[in-house]
């Protein structure tokens, strides 16, 4: 994996749970859709797992420091956070990964 495919995988990730916050828990809290929390939330179960473990691989192979391994993966955990990590952080990795 490189600095670009682990940046895909970040908006992808993101994406997903901007989808599961608003949009598929509104579905199923204000219209009575429980299915789309059930469709979104394993997609995004799938892709933040990915992500983490991503995250560690890229910390291994691009000597990331433990601090911004540690803010890759609560990146994953607050809404925008992958986005905000990409601006910040892998600039600086897509310029060793080449």
């Amino acid at each position: 994996m490189n600095a670009t495919q682990f940046k895909w995988l970040g908006y992808t990730e993101g994406m997903s749970f901007l989808l599961l916050l608003f949009i598929a828990m509104p579905l199923k809290y204000l219209a009575g859709m429980p299915l789309a929390v059930s469709i979104v939330g394993a997609a995004h179960g799938f892709l933040f797992v990915a992500y983490v473990a991503a995250a560690v691989y890229m910390a291994w192979r691009f000597r990331w420091s433990f601090k911004v391994l540690v803010l890759a993966v609560m990146a994953s955990v607050i809404p925008f956070g992958p986005f905000l990590l990409e601006k910040r952080i892998l600039p600086s990795t897509e310029k060793t990964s080449n």
